[in-house]
């Protein structure tokens, strides 16, 4: 089956990131997903088309990357999205809160005194989260792209930053323990070892 060209609509102040300086941000995009941008400055559009040895993902990929720079994420990490096992979220504030005032309120929240909060919630669900015009965004792996949901909505449904950091600790402790378990040696090897 064929890939088909798809058209994304950018903001207009992010077509500049996308194109990168001397187009290096474009070229690193096209490269990495093997598709061919077409970046009009005029309309803000940007025409994704797959080349020939692009894979049937590779124009979805380019649309979630080019979605993420839109969304205020800088190229670096939008391009982790080339990953299969990354993942765009994107939460729409002004379908939750339809003032502006309301908006701003959550969005300090959520980065808190010189960005302390986003980082902390970065650190902890270990994902890479935006916070631009009436969204919030976040790329990560599924489990921590879920942890890291789960954050903003409890700050969206105004609960402390403490209740916050609490659930994101004890999550981070599960990942961890998960991870471990995964890493674990098998018994046998472990009695071979003793063994010796």
């Amino acid at each position: 089956m064929r890939n088909i060209m798809e058209t994304i609509k950018i903001p207009k102040e992010r077509i500049g990131v996308v194109i990168g300086k001397s187009g290096e941000t474009k070229a690193a995009i096209e490269q990495v997903t093997k598709t061919k941008l077409t970046v009009d400055s005029e309309n803000n559009t940007v025409v994704i088309e797959p080349s020939e040895e692009a894979d049937p993902l590779s124009v979805w990929k380019t649309k979630q990357i080019l979605t993420a720079i839109g969304r205020g994420f800088n190229p670096k990490n939008a391009l982790k999205l080339v990953d299969d096992n990354a993942f765009l979220e994107v939460i729409d504030l002004k379908s939750i809160f339809p003032s502006e005032k309301s908006q701003i309120r959550i969005k300090g929240r959520i980065i808190g005194e010189k960005g302390k909060t986003r980082r902390i919630i970065e650190e902890l669900s270990e994902t890479k989260i935006s916070v631009y015009g009436d969204t919030v965004s976040i790329i990560g792996g599924q489990e921590q792209l879920k942890i890291a949901k789960k954050a903003v909505e409890m700050f969206i449904k105004g609960l402390s930053h403490a209740k916050v950091y609490k659930y994101l600790s004890k999550m981070k402790q599960e990942l961890k323990q998960r991870k471990y378990d995964l890493w674990e040696r098998p018994p046998e090897l472990k009695e071979e070892k003793s063994e010796r």
